[in-house]
């Protein structure tokens, strides 16, 4: 492979998420629905002289350049035994990072499945879920990515007939930063009062007070800005909207195309139609 390679990788929102109870190893338990989302970062790869190098926007990326996803995903690869030569790997970011969209998961899983069909890696769909689920419990969804209803710590996977074609998402994030430990220092686990999976034969507009994300409570009452941009996002005609993930998007689905990126023109924003 001595030609460039470019790969469009795409991200994801929650629609609803449970935090059921906790582990006894620490972890939580979780109900959710993973739905896929035309919002894409690029990686350009080609083969590299000696080693691997990654390039984030025209920079070498700075920091621990070794810590990055994508670059322990192609060192995942070669722990297995694959033969994967040094690579140049240039990432354009688009999706937002600590966005609670997994863009940096679906980086690292799309490269786990390029190198694995470039380099007739003997890997099976199932095979790549489980090895860059050492990675992050939800790379596995960006392997084959579509509509599924997830359990266990977010990787237990139920492919679910769910079709949002026609609806417009709008997504809206702003300047905060929710870490993980933040989210779910403020949960408190529990059973929902309302299945995810009864909730989505539903009409969108019958989801809203049904289908719920658990963090935003707490979140909310930590970021204030958070919980406007979601009431405004109804005031904008939203038929359902919701924090994804642990923050810190907030999503709305329109009926029709919303024009309201003015009303956010001091946040990241992103309208498609699904």
């Amino acid at each position: 492979m001595n030609q460039h390679h470019l790969i469009k990788t795409g991200c994801k929102i929650n629609l609803g998420l449970n935090v059921v109870e906790r582990r006894t190893d620490g972890y939580h338990n979780l109900q959710t629905i993973f739905y896929p989302v035309p919002l894409f970062d690029e990686l350009t790869i080609r083969e590299s002289e000696d080693e691997d190098v990654l390039i984030w926007g025209g920079n070498p990326l700075e920091g621990d350049v070794q810590d990055n996803l994508v670059l322990r995903a192609v060192r995942l690869l070669r722990q297995e035994g694959f033969s994967v030569p040094p690579l140049n790997i240039d990432l354009k970011k688009v999706i937002p990072s600590g966005a609670g969209l997994g863009g940096g998961s679906s980086d690292a899983a799309c490269m786990v499945t390029t190198l694995a069909r470039l380099y007739d890696l003997p890997l099976s769909e199932e095979q790549m879920e489980l090895l860059v689920g050492k990675l992050g419990a939800d790379c596995p969804f960006f392997i084959n990515p579509r509509p599924l209803y997830a359990e266990g710590i977010g990787d237990v996977f139920t492919p679910i007939s769910l079709n949002l074609s026609g609806w417009y998402l709008m997504l809206v994030k702003p300047e905060v930063y929710v870490s993980t430990r933040e989210a779910y220092a403020g949960v408190h686990p529990h059973m929902p009062a309302y299945s995810l999976l009864e909730t989505i034969k539903l009409p969108v507009g019958q989801w809203v007070g049904r289908m719920v994300n658990d963090f935003e409570e707490s979140i909310f009452s930590n970021h204030p800005l958070l919980a406007e941009i979601k009431q405004e996002l109804y005031r904008q005609g939203a038929a359902y909207a919701s924090m994804s993930g642990s923050g810190s998007t907030i999503f709305g689905l329109f009926r029709s195309r919303p024009n309201c990126e003015q009303v956010f023109a001091d946040h990241f924003t992103f309208v498609c139609q699904l």
